[in-house]
């Protein structure tokens, strides 16, 4: 299974002039679909920063939902970052112009085209809401920043390009309340899950309240899920902390 990544773009984000949604929504419509994020990075408008953040993920194959930054404005740099993460010119896309010129006619001139210029060899990611299009590259997908735009360009391009990888495989999560215990006290015993079902995922999140509680699990396919929790179980069990299955 590739590993799907998201990019969330903008100052107004980290700057807090606007809350981010597209995180959970990305988690979201995977979920919907069998898919889970295994990623997320936010980013400032900085061309550099993008672009080295891109190679990265390109070089690995990564599978990348990008949000944000691919206007026309002098701040918008994603079309740009991408260019450089892949060593592409940029060029002006037939089919783009052809969608800004059918929703704005002439007055798609002389500013509204320049969002039809992408990385050379872009594919178009239709934009059901204005038909300034998106784009893909290297299998990055880059949508705008408003989700009323962006939401149905990503469900249309999971749809097109990866529902031969929908619910492929069932990812479960199990855990256990454990009482009266610190994460040191159980590290041997997370580090024994960890080298004997590396095929699923252990997590601990402590709790300091009137009572110490962990939440100790895995999430993982559900049948080593259910192996590492007898095991997770047993081990809490013989050292001697109560715990409850959530």
């Amino acid at each position: 299974m590739p590993t799907f990544g998201a990019y969330i773009i903008g100052d107004e984000i980290l700057s807090g002039k606007r809350q981010d949604a597209h995180l959970s929504r990305v988690i979201q419509t995977l979920a919907a679909r069998g898919l889970q994020l295994g990623w997320a990075e936010y980013l400032g408008d900085d061309q550099s920063r993008i672009a080295q953040s891109l190679k990265r993920s390109m070089d690995r194959g990564d599978i990348v939902l990008s949000f944000g930054g691919i206007g026309a404005t002098p701040d918008d740099f994603t079309r740009q970052a991408a260019a450089e993460a892949a060593g592409l010119p940029i060029e002006r896309h037939a089919g783009a112009v052809a969608e800004i010129e059918a929703r704005f006619g002439e007055a798609a001139y002389p500013k509204r085209v320049l969002m039809a210029d992408f990385p050379q060899g872009a594919d178009l990611i239709p934009n059901p809401v204005n038909r300034v299009a998106g784009f893909s590259l290297r299998s990055h997908y880059f949508m705008p920043g408003f989700p009323e735009m962006a939401w149905p360009m990503m469900e249309w391009v999971l749809g097109t390009h990866y529902a031969h990888l929908f619910h492929q495989h069932v990812i479960t999560e199990q855990a256990i309340v454990v009482w009266d215990a610190g994460e040191s006290q159980l590290i041997d015993l997370m580090n024994h899950i960890v080298a004997t079902h590396p095929e699923v995922k252990l997590f601990s999140l402590p709790k300091l309240d009137t009572r110490r509680t962990i939440e100790l699990g895995v999430k993982g396919p559900a049948e080593q899920v259910a192996a590492a929790m007898a095991d997770i179980t047993q081990g809490v069990t013989q050292a001697g902390f109560p715990w409850q299955a959530m």
